[in-house]
């Protein structure tokens, strides 16, 4: 019964893949390079992956509304704090409204760049695996834009230092 549940599940993600005009091809693996993807700021100012090209980027995927990301976020301040002299850098990437990120980020300001994508676009969490579309979902690029790790749920602050460690 199980296996016929995840076959079901799986059928309707490849319908909804392709009604979309996508396919399983436009999720990227570990090991794949990753999409240079275009994001814009709470301010609208465009920014591309690639702007990070040659250090350690942690993109953390978030919401405004998700507790467990809210809880997170101090957490990989911190970490960017730690590890950014050693090229690492944290982004939080927002799959939320403009406004709504602005104000949560007004109460819980954090040092790391905030940058907002639709979660279907390129470079957002389903086109780097996010195939349960889970919050929070962070994944590692390296220094030559290869993913390297993948994780759905909150890290802790050894995992961090794991991660984003030269």
């Amino acid at each position: 019964m199980l296996l016929a549940v995840a076959a079901a599940a799986t059928g309707l993600w490849l319908e909804h893949r392709q009604l979309r005009g996508g396919s399983q091809e436009d999720i990227a693996e570990v090991g794949d390079r990753s999409p240079d993807a275009t994001f814009i700021d709470i301010d609208g100012k465009t920014h591309r992956l690639s702007d990070w090209h040659g250090r350690r980027v942690l993109l953390n995927f978030w919401a405004s509304w998700c507790a467990p990301c809210r809880r997170e976020m101090p957490l990989l301040n911190q970490a960017d704090g730690r590890h950014r002299a050693g090229g690492a850098v944290v982004i939080g990437v927002a799959e939320d409204t403009r406004d709504a990120v602005r104000a949560y980020l007004r109460e819980a300001p954090v040092g790391y760049p905030v940058l907002l994508v639709d979660a279907d676009a390129p470079g957002g969490s389903l086109s780097l695996g996010n195939t349960l579309r889970v919050l929070p979902y962070s994944v590692l690029i390296g220094e030559d834009g290869r993913i390297l790790r993948r994780k759905s749920g909150t890290f802790t602050a050894a995992e961090l230092d794991d991660w984003l460690a030269p």
